[in-house]
């Protein structure tokens, strides 16, 4: 029996491939989703440590293993010292906590004055509803407390092995470099390795961009609160950079934040309301002028596969699927592009023309300049 071409099959056959292809791919996705995510951002850490892991092997002399155990080290020594501030700030923060109690009971017992008098419900029937949504959220349910440990064992572990897999993508990177090449035919070789070259730029310059995003949001919300005499306004001004990495969903629960923060510490309630136009004119500025200037040179990708690759992302995967959908989708473009039969995906994938052909212009010579 001969096997027909797969491009001359009638249109239902290929189409029942497809959906096939794809329910088994996101099935499988779903179901190793505690392998595949460490893998995937410990790949995406190994890739942005490579040029530091470089450095330190070719230039200061040090064997593979403790350059890349160093890189590694000095990642986590940044990310130790930003929690440690944040930490510091927290407990300053928890040091007024009586006062920060006293406003917020203060607050809300205006609050329901407004109520009581806009929409004639009591003090009393506000109080009860209040008393009992709080005593269910307060209740000592095993399954809560045993759920609340097992996930943070869970975020535990996620991160010793993101940081184990990270040293090991480092330190094995030219076996896993041969490994796919080899995996291909000789006349592909080549492509494969523009490919796997223009992948590590672009991960790369995608990842700088972001950490220069949140830098700038963090500055910029820091002095703003400052300025306005917003207290602790430089634990806001990180949590919002922090959250910021989260597309939409991070901007708004920094906002809550800092909005309860705000009317615990203000002395007038309406402080709160120019904190919250300050943040929604930050998100305005962000998506608009530094989102597409400063990370979206890196990473050309048009919004709306952007909004449904984020919605997509976590669906499958929640918080971590959200991280990883544009740098996922990034990588495919950059095989879409390379292989002819798939050109029309990396089209609807892509942005504008001009943008595009420029974008590569500067991984060529990018890639060029790496490899003399």
């Amino acid at each position: 029996m001969e096997f027909k071409n797969f491009t001359s099959l009638p249109f239902y056959i290929k189409l029942a491939c497809v959906l096939f292809s794809l329910i088994a791919i996101g099935y499988l996705v779903i179901l190793g989703k505690e392998v595949l995510s460490p893998l995937i951002f410990s790949c995406l850490f190994s890739i942005l440590l490579l040029p530091l892991a470089m450095f330190l092997e070719n230039k200061l002399r040090l064997p593979r293993s403790a350059a890349s155990m160093t890189a590694v080290l000095l990642l986590l020594a940044v990310i130790g010292l930003v929690l440690y501030f944040i930490g510091s700030q927290i407990t300053d923060l928890s040091k007024d906590w009586p006062q920060f109690q006293a406003q917020i009971n203060k607050s809300l017992y205006d609050f329901r004055g407004w109520v009581s008098d806009n929409f004639h419900i009591t003090r009393r029937k506000q109080l009860t509803v209040m008393n009992s949504a709080a005593s269910k959220v307060a209740s000592p349910d095993a399954a809560i407390v045993g759920s609340t440990l097992l996930s943070l064992s869970s975020i535990l572990l996620f991160l010793v092995f993101t940081f184990i897999y990270t040293f090991l993508f480092l330190l094995y990177r030219k076996i896993i470099m041969k490994f796919m090449e080899s995996v291909f035919l000789d006349e592909n070789k080549k492509t494969v390795h523009e490919i796997l070259e223009q992948v590590q730029f672009i991960i790369r310059k995608y990842i700088t961009g972001l950490l220069i995003e949140m830098a700038i949001v963090a500055a910029g919300v820091s002095i703003t609160f400052s300025i306005m005499g917003v207290r602790y306004a430089i634990l806001l001004g990180l949590i919002t950079g922090l959250f910021n990495v989260v597309p939409y969903v991070g901007i708004f629960t920094a906002l809550i934040i800092s909005c309860v923060v705000t009317l615990g510490t203000a002395p007038n309630g309406s402080m709160v309301l120019w904190v919250a136009v300050t943040m929604l004119a930050t998100h305005l500025i962000d998506s608009n002028v530094l989102l597409p200037v400063v990370v979206g040179s890196k990473v050309r990708i048009n919004a709306l596969i952007t909004v449904l690759g984020v919605i997509i992302g976590e669906m499958i995967w929640g918080i971590p699927g959200m991280f990883l959908s544009i740098p996922v989708i990034a990588v495919f473009k950059i095989i879409f592009d390379r292989v002819d039969s798939l050109k029309p995906w990396g089209i609807i994938l892509g942005d504008e023309e001009k943008k595009q052909n420029k974008l590569a212009k500067v991984a060529e010579v990018t890639t060029e300049g790496e490899a003399t």
